[in-house]
């Protein structure tokens, strides 16, 4: 009895398991931290480990490209079939630093395996979610018989994403001819639990900023002066103060103009998954949830726009009294925007209510840091439908949906290519991201192969819902 497809590519993966599990833990040993300028040597080690190792995968094109930082990997592989639709795939190849004095068991950049878990640095961010692809290309090519994929399949991996992207958008802009395609994959996220696998559909954006209040030209006695001129850290206090109504909206004038709202089904989908407040509060080591009023605390976190205050100060910081009006003050803010708003018009707006709320005779000076945009992939949109058909197929179960409330570079993609941004994680929180110990699970490591198998063969087969 011949084997069904699904089988012939656990048959592959598991033949394969080994000689996978050396090779990644080979690439994890590279120290590729980008934050680290010491280590820029090991992050161009590590696109160039990749590159070559992509290249014995079996991609014809595989290309370290430069930018103004950290470099980044581009590799291809058509399709035989000139019809088939185009994917990407974006991750990222460089590491948050590690060291062992922070808190680890062992060397970061030492792998070890322990009770069926991988522990390295980048073991789950992100080198691990981008290495599964290299065999689930092969176990799709196995199980199929064919010699190249049913998808032209492409692969983006970024060497600054732990450093914020700073070249990332300029990379994507001057290559956007070779990256074209009609789907993006982003291996860069995770899953609910390892019992409750899901599928992301969709990122927050950001946009942050630094607001300096001044008042008098040096800090000036508050006996002789106090309650005569303004004082730039109460204007600082009031404006945060501001910030949020009695619902704890945000108060600011244009906020929220072109927000796209839950549906009632998103809302019922994020319901069905096994959320445990009590237990969520402990990991955010706080005693009480807070914010917008109508929501839940995971539509607050996942769909709803925020402002938070980052940072606030001015006037004397040291011990004892320092009786003065302070010369000047500070906040910090930043704010996750949900699909629908624009991080420019989000500029705009803040500066109109700074500039509306501050008092005469407070001057003040506004700076913001680069923006990312949000994403948003609809629930019915066929290519998510692959990649839930596919995840379904591996983890032999029925797939649910999630949001991230972070954000990232995905929405670069999505802007300049114009195409979906598909999200396909096999992580889970226990896999400590930025964390001492960080590890990813070998079973979900190895599902994340299966999945990749599974989805070029159904975006292949369903080339006209992609196009």
């Amino acid at each position: 009895m011949s084997e069904t497809p699904d089988s012939a590519v656990r048959t592959y993966i598991d033949s394969h398991r080994a000689a996978f599990l050396d090779d990644l833990a080979e690439w994890l040993r590279i120290p590729s931290v980008s934050a680290q300028p010491e280590r820029a040597a090991d992050v161009r080690r590590s696109a160039h480990w990749l590159a070559a190792k992509l290249r014995e995968t079996g991609f014809p094109t595989a290309e370290v490209w430069p930018t103004a930082g950290a470099p980044a990997v581009f590799a291809e592989w058509p399709s035989n079939d000139p019809q088939a639709p185009t994917v990407l795939v974006y991750g990222h190849h460089d590491v948050q630093p590690a060291a062992r004095e922070d808190g680890w068991d062992s060397d970061p950049f030492e792998p070890v395996l322990r009770d069926g878990r991988l522990y390295a640095r980048g073991a789950a961010d992100d080198k691990g979610q981008v290495f599964f692809h290299t065999l689930g290309v092969r176990a799709h090519l196995a199980a199929t018989g064919r010699t190249a994929p049913a998808v032209h399949l492409k692969l983006l991996i970024e060497g600054e994403e732990e450093s914020g992207s700073p070249n990332f958008r300029t990379l994507v802009e001057q290559h956007a001819d070779r990256l074209a395609a009609d789907a993006v994959i982003v291996s860069d996220t995770g899953m609910w639990s390892a019992d409750t696998p899901t599928v992301c559909t969709g990122m927050r954006g950001l946009a942050e900023c630094e607001i300096t209040l001044y008042g008098p030209e040096q800090d000036i006695h508050s006996g002789s002066f106090g309650g005569a001129v303004p004082n730039p850290a109460t204007a600082a206090a009031r404006l945060v103060a501001a910030l949020h109504d009695e619902h704890a909206r945000v108060a600011i004038p244009g906020f929220y103009d072109g927000v796209f709202d839950l549906t009632d089904r998103e809302r019922e989908l994020f319901a069905e998954l096994p959320f445990d407040e009590e237990q969520w509060l402990q990991t955010a080591r706080s005693s009480a949830t807070y914010g917008e009023a109508g929501h839940t605390t995971l539509e607050r976190i996942w769909a709803r726009p925020t402002a938070e205050v980052n940072g606030i100060g001015g006037g004397y910081q040291g011990p004892g009294s320092k009786t003065i009006i302070p010369s000047s003050a500070m906040v910090k803010l930043s704010f996750r925007l949900v699909a629908g708003q624009d991080p420019d018009h989000i500029e705009k707006v803040v500066r109109a209510w700074a500039a509306d709320a501050l008092p005469v005779g407070i001057r003040h000076e506004i700076t913001f840091g680069s923006a990312t945009r949000p994403c948003l992939t609809p629930l019915d949109h066929p290519a998510l439908q692959s990649v839930v058909r596919a995840m379904g197929r591996a983890f032999q179960q029925p797939v649910r949906f999630t949001r991230e409330g972070g954000s990232g570079p995905a929405a670069d993609l999505q802007e300049v290519l114009g195409a979906p941004v598909l999200f396909l994680g096999i992580s889970i929180p226990s896999d400590g991201w930025h964390a001492p110990n960080e590890k990813v699970e070998l079973d979900l490591l190895l599902k994340g192969v299966e999945t990749a198998a599974y989805l070029w063969d159904d975006l292949g087969k369903n080339r006209r819902d992609v196009d």
